[in-house]
């Protein structure tokens, strides 16, 4: 297949969403640009990732805090917290479903928002919110949904390329806080990675020392992406 060219276009400073007192600005791929779908698999290798129709890398001026990460699926093997996770969570069937609205996600949806980000916007979505949000009509994208019996826990919004499955986002219902469905979603991911014969699950980005990244740095054999390519997280500098 021949390259395809792309303009890139750098954002203004924003507000950063893991340090209060910094400015944060990323590098966003043209969201007009034809055949997205086929540019995805090299973006996310190349430490891109997708929000709604964009797909966007952090570029700050004074920090380069964020660092691409993923985790090969062969090398990975649970530790023993995961392992409890996963046995914690036998009783819920995971399902590969259709993207998009319905009333049941968007309701689980909001509770989530509304206990992890209150007062925050993010909490006062609307179903276009939602839908623009997690989807985009080029994103290869599936909604594996975690479910006690009928009920609805957990959604783990996952694109599907063939360099391997992203992480976009992951709900779910906090009065199953327990149950850590966080963990169980990646490690749903993982599993469904290797069925389908691929190579990484990307769980977007890790910053070092933050408590909100930390979770990440669990998984075995977890890369970062740096000046010299992808690295095992141990030997990146």
């Amino acid at each position: 297949m021949r390259s395809e060219r792309v303009r890139l276009f750098l954002t203004l400073p924003h507000a950063c969403g893991y340090f209060s007192q910094r400015a944060a600005q990323n590098l966003v791929l043209d969201p007009s640009a034809p055949h997205l779908d086929r540019m995805y698999p090299k973006a996310l290798n190349q430490g891109f990732r997708r929000a709604g129709g964009h797909l966007y890398r952090p570029r700050c001026a004074h920090c380069q805090a964020c660092r691409p990460c993923r985790v090969p699926v062969e090398a990975f093997t649970p530790d023993r917290s995961q392992k409890r996770c996963h046995k914690r969570n036998t009783d819920l069937v995971v399902i590969e479903a259709a993207p998009g609205y319905t009333e049941e996600r968007f309701e689980l949806y909001m509770r989530y928002l509304r206990h992890r980000h209150p007062g925050g916007g993010m909490d006062q979505a609307e179903p276009a919110d939602f839908e623009q949000f997690l989807s985009a009509p080029w994103s290869p994208t599936l909604f594996l949904e975690m479910r006690l019996a009928d009920r609805l826990l957990g959604v783990a919004v996952t694109d599907v390329c063939v360099s391997g499955l992203s992480a976009v986002y992951t709900f779910f219902d906090p009065e199953h806080a327990a149950r850590s469905l966080g963990t169980f979603g990646i490690l749903s991911q993982i599993e469904m990675a290797r069925q389908r014969g691929l190579e990484y699950l990307y769980l977007g980005y890790w910053i070092e020392g933050h408590p909100k990244m930390d979770y990440k740095r669990r998984f075995a054999g977890l890369e970062t992406l740096g000046d010299s390519g992808w690295k095992p997280l141990r030997n990146t500098v």
